[in-house]
């Protein structure tokens, strides 16, 4: 029995070594994948790397199991409805530096779990009623150097996990107000170098979490009342190099946050009383810093085009107190002068109404 027993067991650890020396060959197998013939496949860390491969369209082929996948520096112009269907375990998605002109209704229904995609560099003009429409799981987004001119309040609605959006170097001129009103969780928004004239209320209504704003070099020459009312997190507001000619103190008293740091130089600014008093106030609110003050050039009048307004310190008030007093005591001259000038037409007239009735 114990005989049968012990050759049992032998008979057992046979057959688990022959497994355990089978493992290599068996993982090896087991890992084995189909490549897009251009492409670079890591199998170890299901990372696909197709790029600058002249690839005119998505390649139908990419591992199932792909966690990153770099399309950058192709050829492809569209993407078409589910190109990347199947690809569900697919976190990054590189598309930057094609020629993507049309992104077709679902063509990315199927990536539930993407987390990043680039769209940077392309040759984008609107964006699909239904872009994100699967996207939930997105976190950062880029469509910079794009063709874009309209932001339609559908494009983004399902990107609740959006933490940051590039839309810089586009031609975007209007949004619809609405839309970024799902993004409730973005820390950063670039729209640089765009063609926007007036940041409007409500557009940043949902954006309490908004910790950096870039809206440097457009045409911004507005800043309705209470456009930045909601940024409770905000630590830098870039509106350098816009077409500011004054701003009112109301509008940045009502970002009430920890620390705001304004750039706001490089603007056609108009030099006056008013000017220098709303940035006296600003500079004198704790948590507001205007990070490049010393930089703000005057555009007007034409006796202070050129100057640094911080140069300036109180003058340009002085000098409005001055004028204002000059016309004062003009125009109290003027009138003294007026009531004399009445005072001896009526002494004139009395004495010579005086002079007929003595005659008489």
């Amino acid at each position: 029995m114990r005989r049968r027993a012990d050759r049992k067991m032998s008979s057992s650890c046979c057959r688990m070594l022959s497994f355990v020396s089978l493992l290599p060959l068996l993982n090896a197998t087991a890992s084995f994948r189909p490549c897009p013939g251009s492409c670079l496949c890591y199998r170890s860390s299901d990372l696909v790397d197709c790029r600058s491969s002249g690839l005119d369209r998505v390649p139908s082929d990419v591992p199932r199991g792909t966690w990153l996948l770099d399309l950058s520096g192709n050829k492809v112009e569209d993407v078409h409805t589910r190109s990347f269907m199947g690809l569900w375990a697919l976190r990054i998605l590189l598309l930057s530096n094609n020629s993507i002109h049309t992104l077709h209704p679902q063509a990315l229904s199927s990536l539930q779990f993407l987390e990043r995609l680039d769209l940077s560099f392309n040759r984008l003009r609107s964006l699909p009623p239904d872009f994100t429409q699967s996207l939930s799981s997105l976190q950062e987004l880029r469509l910079d150097h794009n063709l874009l001119k309209h932001l339609d309040s559908a494009s983004l609605e399902d990107s609740d996990n959006l933490r940051k959006l590039d839309l810089s170097h586009n031609r975007i001129q209007v949004m619809d107000v609405r839309a970024f009103k799902s993004l409730s969780r973005l820390r950063l928004l670039n729209l640089q170098e765009n063609r926007l004239n007036v940041l409007v209320n409500g557009l940043l209504s949902r954006q309490q979490a908004l910790e950096v704003l870039l809206l440097g070099h457009n045409n911004i020459s507005t800043i309705e009342a209470e456009a930045l009312a909601p940024l409770r997190s905000l630590t830098l507001l870039g509106l350098h190099g816009n077409r500011l000619e004054h701003i009112k103190f109301k509008t940045f008293l009502k970002l009430q946050t920890t620390s705001t740091h304004i750039q706001m130089s490089r603007n056609p600014w108009i030099c006056d009383c008013d000017l220098q008093r709303v940035f006296g106030k600003i500079q004198h609110v704790r948590h507001l810093h205007v990070e490049d003050y010393r930089d703000i050039v005057c555009h007007a009048p034409p006796q202070q085009a050129g100057s640094l307004l911080a140069s300036m310190d109180s003058q340009l008030c002085m000098a409005e107190t001055a004028s204002v007093l000059v016309i004062t005591i003009t125009v109290m001259i003027a009138v003294i002068g007026a009531l004399i000038k009445a005072e001896r037409n009526r002494k004139n007239k009395q004495a010579a109404s005086d002079a007929e009735s003595a005659e008489k």
